[in-house]
């Protein structure tokens, strides 16, 4: 039989983890309700080459977008681009779609997408790889894949914006994959860089390339990161995170004032 004080500490204690529990609780809403991605309607699109995993990809990213409390359609057609009428449904568009090709019609409707006020996000092949015969595409996503010398190699990436949110209190970190050669619109406001050797191309030695960027297309947000040669890539820390907040970002073009930091690379020639 337990005492009176037994008793009493018991249920203090009992008491004081059921108020533990319900402030984890309450947190953990708090925290989920604060993502700018919670309401957002996301069109996740994925298929083309498969050797780029997007099937994986997509299990990686689109359980976490309804974690933060998006509201996601998946689809692995690009006539999704049609039939949505994404100037009114959708908010953010990630697209995971290495090489193949996209009908006119379907091409239209995505840049009248974006240019009105659809954000879109992708990486490495599935975004800037995609449809290699469509410049007005490529102008929007802001830069093509040229090359990968070596293949899957050991490379570093820089952090070169340490202000902007998507990169802030982020370390350089190392990689172990394909090292992106892009060629890049100069308007983009770059996140973090790669130095290429000349160990599997001598004419390139000391090329400095973006590896993450923000532009826009109208008024829709374009967030890309050249990370993400397959699923397992993501199983580093740092190119998640850019990801994440990347989408995050990407998803508020409708929300938020458009940014003022356009600083072509190219000065006037004097």
């Amino acid at each position: 039989m337990l005492s009176r004080r037994s008793f009493l500490l018991k249920s203090a204690a009992a008491a004081s983890a059921a108020l533990m529990a319900q402030t984890s609780l309450a947190l953990a809403v708090t925290l989920a309700g604060s993502s700018p991605l919670t309401g957002k309607k996301v069109l996740f699109v994925w298929g083309g080459w498969m050797g780029h995993e997007p099937d994986k990809c997509r299990d990686i990213f689109v359980p976490w977008l309804r974690s933060e409390g998006a509201v996601v359609t998946v689809s692995d057609t690009l006539e999704s681009y049609v039939k949505l009428d994404q100037k009114n449904e959708v908010d953010l568009i990630i697209q995971a779609w290495t090489m193949g090709q996209i009908e006119g019609e379907q091409e239209k409707a995505l840049l009248e997408a974006v240019s009105s006020g659809t954000g879109i996000a992708g990486w490495h092949g599935g975004l800037c790889d995609s449809f290699r015969n469509n410049t007005e595409y490529q102008f929007m996503t802001g830069g093509q894949w040229v090359a990968h010398p070596g293949g899957v190699i050991d490379y570093r990436v820089n952090i070169t914006d340490h202000d902007d949110p998507v990169t802030k209190g982020l370390a350089d970190f190392d990689m172990h994959s394909e090292q992106y050669y892009m060629h890049v619109d100069p308007n983009v406001k770059v996140l973090a860089t790669t130095t290429f050797s000349d160990k599997y191309a001598g004419w390139i030695g000391g090329s400095v390339v973006p590896v993450a960027w923000k532009k826009y297309y109208g008024r829709g947000r374009v967030f890309y990161s050249s990370l993400g040669h397959v699923a397992s890539d993501f199983s580093v820390p740092q190119a998640l995170e850019i990801m994440k907040r990347g989408i995050r970002w990407a998803c508020m073009s409708r929300y938020e004032p458009v940014e003022q930091w356009q600083k072509p690379v190219y000065g006037r020639l004097r």
